[in-house]
């Protein structure tokens, strides 16, 4: 659904994407990784021409090239010498990354010592400190350092600790940043901060009644705190209770109108009710409040369009072209507009245009889709080659679309040959697979199909697509009815309501000599979904049910449609024709 953009991947996901901080503070990685430019000169600047005579220099120098040659104990020696002649926390900072990396604990408790007297109210002395002291194991003296921290940025505090936990989640080490956080409380226990943080780790290890035991006493001490409130929401989606997140959110924003944040999350939690309108008037009264909000206006553009209402998308989209930052989301989206009227050029040129950003791919694809789609078969597959190479993390999905394109030309062996190799490249990949059997049985190779569809249930044996896929064939190319049975009563427990698994289920009827059970479930099925196969379905079995009149007017009326259309076609054949 176009919908699902808008919803924010609501739970804890907050360890990924953590910067890894040695990255951050240069922890060399291997020899040559010190530049003299960055490392002496740098540092240098800020300690003036007095106190940098010859011997510190030459200290400085010694250690740089030391470093470079990979001889770290030499210029860790020489950054603390510096340090300490120059009282300069950058050269204390810069002992402290080589001791650490060489992990020499004597070294790194000497340079961090050095570090902290030189810079003590710096906020990432004091961070370097606590992950020094826990990975010394000094919980004591990394508590000391976090209450420091605490007091010196509290807004900063929570994205310090997710940074610490992901560097030493890397060590084995998830507990020791928890564990200090806990230490820490004791000592501050009126501290909302503390608490937020502590409902973060809880439902990181899906401890969902202890977050929100956190969270609320979080908003005792801060009870206006939006972040907390939307945690606390987010903590209700986690467990399953979207109804009480709304409830929340609902009085959150009584008594917040302007807080745009809670209004957001509010909004989201309604999209996710699918209460559609709702959710619109929620960003509506956002944009009204700050008219700059691009992500709220690109929302309620999002929004029209699962609302069918696409002139006022599209009047959304266009004017949001004016922002540099919001075109190739726009460009793509306005394709998708031109993609529902049929307007094939028009939609293609706005797919070109989404050449970078999140959409780029999903333009791309949507731009060779359409080229198959009029039958630029050549076109497309040129495409793909290209996108094979701009978009490498995306090959299993190209190798899929490109199977399709030539199955559309009707060119199978091309497609089962690019589906095995493939499948080489990524084994039991069961989109593969199933692409595979399905090119098998347009082959008539009925004994590859059960084998990759075997595949697939052998590691999901509730995949409902491959319960179908097997039934059907089964009922299709053989006499083994019980067996076709077997599978489709499975799927169909498993999506009672999806019409090519009744549709299967009915043709299954048929076969068994069931007319009125058959003629329930087709009919059902073609309600639900009207496709062609179904339809044909439908009128064989309502031709041989003595209906023949209803048979030919659902003819007439689907092939008027899809004049083309092979099942279509067979029917036409075998019985119109074929009884005549």
């Amino acid at each position: 659904m176009l919908i699902s953009r808008l919803l924010s991947i609501v739970g804890l996901s907050f360890l990924s994407g953590c910067a890894d901080l040695s990255s951050k503070l240069k922890v060399p990685e291997g020899g040559g990784a010190y530049v003299i430019n960055e490392g002496v000169l740098t540092a240098a600047e800020g300690v003036g021409k007095k106190s940098m005579d010859s011997d510190v220099f030459f200290t400085l120098l010694t250690a740089e090239l030391a470093g470079q040659r990979g001889q770290y104990l030499v210029a860790l020696n020489g950054y603390i010498e510096a340090a300490k002649q120059t009282h300069n926390p950058k050269f204390a900072e810069r002992a402290v990354m080589i001791a650490m990396y060489v992990k020499d604990n004597s070294k790194i408790k000497e340079a961090m010592d050095l570090w902290l007297q030189q810079a003590p109210k710096d906020f990432a002395v004091r961070k370097t400190a606590v992950l020094s002291a826990l990975k010394l194991g000094d919980e004591a003296l990394a508590v000391e350092h976090l209450s420091v921290m605490l007091t010196l940025d509290a807004g900063g505090f929570e994205a310090a600790i997710i940074e610490l936990t992901g560097i030493l989640q890397k060590e084995g080490k998830d507990d020791v940043v928890s564990d200090a956080i806990d230490a820490l409380l004791v000592q501050k226990k009126e501290n909302a901060e503390i608490y937020y943080i502590q409902s973060l780790f809880a439902l990181q290890r899906k401890d969902v009644v202890l977050a929100e035991t956190k969270i609320q006493e979080a908003l005792r001490f801060r009870p206006n705190w939006d972040k907390a409130i939307i945690f606390r929401a987010q903590i209700y989606v986690a467990s399953g209770d979207v109804v009480r997140a709304k409830s929340l959110l609902s009085e959150a924003v009584n008594k917040y109108p302007s807080n745009p944040k809670i209004n957001k999350m509010y909004a989201q939690i309604l999209i996710r009710s699918e209460h559609y309108k709702e959710a619109m008037s929620v960003y509506k009264h956002v944009v009204v409040n700050n008219p700059k909000d691009m992500e709220s206006q690109f929302s309620v553009g999002l929004i029209y369009l699962q609302l069918n209402q696409d002139q006022d998308a599209e009047n959304v989209f266009k004017k949001m072209l004016e922002q540099p930052e919001w075109e190739y989301q726009a460009s793509y989206y306005l394709g998708k507009i031109e993609e529902k009227k049929g307007n094939f050029k028009k939609a293609l040129a706005w797919f070109d245009k989404v050449v970078d950003g999140p959409l780029a791919f999903d333009a791309s694809i949507s731009a060779v889709l359409w080229l198959q789609k009029d039958k630029q078969f050549d076109e497309a597959v040129s495409r793909l080659s290209e996108l094979q190479v701009k978009f490498p993390k995306e090959r299993r999905r190209l190798i899929l679309v490109q199977s399709d394109v030539y199955s559309q030309q009707k060119q199978f062996d091309k497609a089962y040959k690019l589906l095995s190799a493939g499948l080489i490249e990524y084994p039991d990949q069961k989109e593969f697979l199933y692409a595979r059997a399905l090119i098998a049985e347009r082959l008539g190779q009925s004994g590859n199909v059960e084998i990759d569809l075997n595949k697939i249930l052998s590691n999901d044996p509730n995949n409902v697509e491959a319960l179908n896929a097997m039934g059907y064939t089964l009922l299709s190319h053989s006499d083994r009815y019980l067996d076709a049975e077997k599978f489709l009563k499975k799927a169909l427990s498993i999506e009672p309501e999806q019409a090519v698994i009744i549709d299967s289920y009915g043709w299954l009827q048929y076969k068994l000599g069931n007319m009125k059970s058959a003629l329930m479930y087709l009919q059902k099925a073609y309600e639900k979904q009207k496709e062609t196969e179904i339809a044909a379905h439908l009128m064989e079995v309502l031709w041989f049910y003595g209906k023949k009149s209803e048979a030919e007017k659902l003819f007439k009326s689907a092939f008027r449609a899809s004049p083309s259309d092979e099942y279509l076609k067979d029917f036409q054949r075998r019985i119109l024709k074929g009884h005549k």
